[in-house]
């Protein structure tokens, strides 16, 4: 028997470059990237992910309110003053004759500006504190707890209507004075994780070879902290909404003619107009029952999505 006559009498052993891919693909394991991951757990929480389109909608219509309100939010109908829903204003208009609907909108984009802005500050605030106290311990630690202690000890309320009362009512007043007594809850919470992690040894590590203490929280400590502090974030939002809506309700907000969703529950202190007019404060109120647990649903999910111990 010849070479050849032996190769076609034996058994055909050659496999495919397709075969070898497909198979290799049942035995590799599912690796998904971790964007892609959260995303699966994320959409788990039925709520939250509809709470996330609520609130998306919400921001949109303020983002866009110069192309979906109807009127200018202080323009003034001289033959609609107090008028029920109508074609002409959908929901209505105040005691000024301004349409209800636009200054609900233009007074989401305030809100939430508050919101977002004030949170931001807080979370700034609040991680430069926590990483140094977390990080550093001893006697950086030491004064780090008892300055948030101190802040943590008096009525935020309180404190928060005395500022503004002492820098008067506006915008950037109402910002500043929320960002700066947000911090102590974020601080707390990124301290906690940074001593969590700074005896880990992937830290011990960085330490060993000479990394500087900057370049261990910035690169190593908060990336891993990220979780827990975007959850933060989300519930200072609501916080930070919630704030701004009281103060304009008892007229340390915004300055008028600017609408506000606080402002505009303010018409409610009038008995005829809480009862036969409806209309006049029950969609800003409305408005922020939605934003306010749209983001704490919200924030849940994040938590539950963000959690090593659910990772699966």
């Amino acid at each position: 028997m010849t070479t050849d006559q032996g190769r076609e009498a034996g058994p055909r052993l050659s496999v495919s470059k397709k075969e070898c891919h497909s198979s290799a693909a049942r035995f590799r394991p599912d690796v998904q990237s971790p964007l892609r991951l959260f995303w699966r757990r994320f959409s788990r929480h039925r709520l939250a992910l509809s709470s996330a389109m609520v609130f998306l909608l919400i921001a949109t219509l303020a983002v866009a309110a110069d192309i979906v309100a109807p009127t200018d939010p202080s323009y003034i109908d001289p033959d609609a003053f107090v008028d029920s829903p109508t074609s002409a204003h959908v929901l209505g208009t105040d005691r000024l004759g301004r349409d209800i609907l636009s200054r609900l909108i233009y007074g989401g984009r305030v809100s939430l500006s508050v919101g977002v802005v004030a949170a931001a500050a807080s979370m700034i605030i609040g991680t430069i504190m926590g990483s140094v106290a977390g990080y550093y311990a001893g006697w950086v630690d030491a004064i780090v707890s008892r300055l948030i202690d101190i802040v943590l000890s008096f009525p935020q309320l309180m404190i928060i209507l005395v500022l503004v009362g002492l820098l008067g009512p506006g915008l950037s007043h109402i910002m500043l004075v929320l960002g700066l007594l947000g911090w102590p809850q974020v601080a707390r919470i990124v301290r906690a994780e940074f001593m969590r992690l700074r005896n880990q040894e992937f830290i011990l590590a960085a330490k060993v070879v000479g990394v500087p203490g900057l370049r261990i929280m910035l690169r190593h400590l908060l990336p891993n902290a990220m979780g827990p502090i975007l959850v933060a974030a989300t519930f200072g939002v609501a916080n930070a909404v919630l704030m701004e809506s009281s103060l304009s309700f008892f007229g340390l907000g915004v300055r008028p003619p600017t609408p506000s969703w606080g402002q505009m529950l303010s018409e409610a202190q009038s008995l005829t107009i809480l009862e036969f007019k409806p209309w006049m404060w029950a969609p800003a109120g409305l408005m922020v029952v939605a934003t306010v647990l749209s983001i704490n649903f919200v924030g849940d999910g994040l938590r539950d999505a963000l959690d090593p111990r659910l990772r699966r």
